[in-house]
């Protein structure tokens, strides 16, 4: 998330929490797609990774300069930029992952524009600073000891209380690094039908996606370490949301989830109050104890559903959560398959008799099978390598009706490319860097900082 959402005006019940989801509808259109990416920093000279103080500091510094953009501060740091024109947004991760938040585009050749003029912007004033960035999904050598920490107030909270909640936590905030599609829903219903498919799909996700094969050097054992690591990290926030497909789900359903997920902070000011595990619905109520009196407000939700991280996410619109960061076309890849199964009738409907049928432990099996084995996982009788096959076909049907073109004449499709070749060959990013490993790159992680580079 760009900045954090200042808005002060008071809620008084649950109500208000299911209207401010709801108010993200578009019934009249147009149905808009965002895409985020992370990218790891890290010095040309040595390989290191890039601190604050004269690295991501210098770079954001420059960065404004270059777009115009306005700054956001914590604490008297420079810690993102945002565009007061209402586009995109650039913030850090907690290990200096160094993130676009993209503007919602009508169109998946915007997002690759929009791509392509940040990273001509960044590449001029990181070059000077003799700056890279990975486009790996994870951090391939440094420990986490090693990894610099950004001087923001919510993530020092979140350091403090990652440990209590799970193993991978630390490794979650700051070695990792991901892509994310945005896209809308017309209504509840057209919510629901949207999460439900997106959310099935996630591990295939995962699979198509996977690259992050390397920790501290070595190969770790895993296609997509980062999905891995989710699996470990705070229960109560992340997860496949099996309550989303039973009977009456709908917004109520996913604020009462959101409520029964514990608190990080609330900000007033310019101060983050550090009330981790404690209950949204005390602040609600105005008992919440570090604060007590302290009603909630519009921007205390916006924020703390922020803090919730399941494979998909719901606030306004849908946020697809299961992809590790890769190179650009895989960066275009994420929101092109999901305009192409969700934004087309034709191919929503096939979508959703895709994954009809799996059950909720079959979800959860594949879910936890598909970081170490990628395509190779199964669901009932089939591997996900198949699945993805028809998902592929599904997605390209509903992006050809679409029928969105660029200056060329060239429709979205283009964008599935990478995909479809994962398909055909079983082959992720992952496993090829592997063989890279162990090929070309005679066992040492040193190419990675050449090779896998935006």
């Amino acid at each position: 998330m760009a900045r954090d959402v200042t808005d002060s005006t008071i809620l008084t019940s649950r109500d208000d929490l299911v209207a401010w989801i709801a108010d993200g509808e578009k019934a009249a259109g147009p149905f808009l797609v965002g895409t985020e990416h992370e990218k790891i920093p890290f010095y040309r000279a040595g390989y290191r990774p890039v601190p604050y103080k004269g690295g991501i500091g210098a770079l954001l510094e420059g960065m404004q300069a270059s777009t115009g953009w306005a700054p956001i501060h914590d604490g008297g740091a420079l810690i993102g930029l945002y565009d007061e024109k209402g586009g995109g947004a650039i913030s850090l991760e907690p290990g200096g992952q160094f993130e676009l938040s993209g503007a919602p585009l009508a169109t998946v050749h915007e997002t690759v524009a929009e791509f392509d003029a940040h990273m001509g912007a960044l590449r001029n004033v990181a070059e000077p600073l003799d700056i890279g960035f990975l486009d790996l999904g994870m951090s391939p050598s440094w420990t986490l000891a090693e990894t610099p920490v950004m001087p923001k107030q919510r993530y020092d909270i979140m350091r403090r209380y990652m440990p209590k909640v799970g193993t991978r936590g630390l490794d979650m905030m700051f070695r990792t690094s991901t892509v994310q599609a945005n896209l809308d829903f017309a209504d509840e219903a057209d919510m629901v039908r949207k999460l439900r498919v997106s959310l099935a799909l996630q591990p295939l996700t995962t699979a198509l996606f996977a690259n992050s094969p390397f920790t501290e050097g070595k190969p770790n054992g895993f296609l997509s370490m980062r999905s891995e690591i989710w699996r470990h990290t705070d229960a109560d926030r992340t997860g496949m949301l099996a309550f989303a497909f039973e009977p009456g789900m709908g917004y109520e359903a996913y604020v009462d989830f959101a409520l029964r997920a514990p608190m990080y902070f609330v900000k007033r000011g310019d101060v983050y109050h550090d009330v981790a595990g404690a209950r949204f619905s005390d602040l609600l109520e105005g008992r919440l104890p570090q604060l007590p009196g302290e009603r909630a407000t519009l921007s205390d939700w916006a924020n703390h559903l922020s803090t919730i991280f399941p494979e998909v996410r719901l606030k306004r619109y849908l946020e697809m959560r299961g992809a590790d960061v890769g190179p650009r076309a895989h960066v275009a890849a994420l929101p092109a398959l999901f305009v192409g199964l969700l934004y087309d009738a034709r191919a929503l409907d096939e979508g959703t008799a895709l994954v009809a049928e799996w059950s909720a432990a079959e979800r959860q099996r594949m879910r936890d099978e598909v970081p170490r084995l990628g395509l190779a996982t199964r669901i009932g009788r089939r591997t996900l390598q198949e699945v993805g096959r028809d998902a592929l076909a599904i997605a390209e049907g509903g992006l050809k009706r679409r029928a969105r073109r660029n200056a060329a004449g060239a429709d979205e499709t283009q964008y599935l490319d990478p995909l479809r070749r994962i398909v055909e060959t079983g082959r992720s990013l992952a496993a090829e860097r592997l063989t890279a490993l162990h090929g070309p790159w005679g066992g040492g992680i040193a190419p990675a900082f050449k090779e896998c580079v935006f």
